[in-house]
């Protein structure tokens, strides 16, 4: 477990685009990150113990109000990382199928989330129906037509780029689970998403996105069991 973490390590000091090594074990891959990813949580939690002990008030997440429903374990365990291991890790590979079809994906959500061409006051909104359709299509189709095929030269060369990007945008976009919290309190609050996104990046070009996903719902299980467990002694307490 320890040379699998150094060769972490050595990852994060250099990040470059692997070949796939079909010879080592990925299930003993993931075991051993998913314990550097539960040491890491438990250390940050430590320190979180620390800083309120202190007299620190930190801000509440939105999980803190919410109540834990069958629909929101399924949310946050499966929803959350299928939909945010495609949207920040799919395209990782470099390959030219997986840019093309996060391409056509994202071209499809700004069309929708951008423009009025889905609204529509009719029974039937065809657009609506359409949109959503073709963009599975075409996103299926590049994955098709192009697999196989490696990363350009351009992409190994700026992979660094896009592997620190990924963490940075995978840890910013969870501000929004603080609310209206000042963004000096809430960054820090966010580095276990960052470091959680350097090792779901590093699976996803070493293994494959099944990897990060299987991890990210590992990871996001036991934060919920953690919090469950807190909200639970909150309440015995009082």
């Amino acid at each position: 477990m320890p040379a699998e973490w150094r060769r972490f390590g050595r990852f994060l000091a250099r990040p470059a685009l692997p070949a796939r090594d079909a010879a080592r074990a990925p299930l003993t891959i993931l075991a051993r990150l998913y314990a550097l990813d539960i040491a890491i949580m438990l250390a940050l939690l430590t320190l979180a113990f620390v800083a309120v002990a202190a007299g620190i008030e930190l801000p509440e997440t939105a999980l803190a109000e919410m109540e834990f429903t069958p629909g929101l374990i399924v949310l946050v365990i499966i929803g959350a990382p299928l939909l945010e291991e495609i949207a920040f890790r799919g395209w990782l590979s470099g390959r030219p199928g997986h840019l093309l079809a996060a391409a056509i994906i994202a071209a499809g959500l700004l069309i929708t989330f951008g423009t009025d061409l889905t609204q529509s006051d009719a029974g039937v909104n065809v657009a609506a129906i359409g949109l959503p359709l073709a963009v599975f299509v075409g996103a299926l189709a590049a994955l098709i037509v192009l697999r196989g095929r490696p990363a350009p030269g351009w992409y190994e060369r700026l992979f660094p780029l896009f592997f620190w990007g990924s963490a940075i945008g995978f840890a910013l976009i969870h501000i929004a689970n603080f609310g209206d919290a000042p963004l000096v309190m809430v960054l820090p609050l966010v580095i276990p998403q960052f470091v959680l996104g350097t090792i779901l990046a590093y699976l996803r070009v070493n293994i494959g996105l099944w990897a990060a996903i299987l991890l990210h719902a590992a990871h996001n299980a036991t934060a919920l069991g953690i919090a469950s467990l807190a909200m639970g002694a909150e309440a015995g307490a009082s």
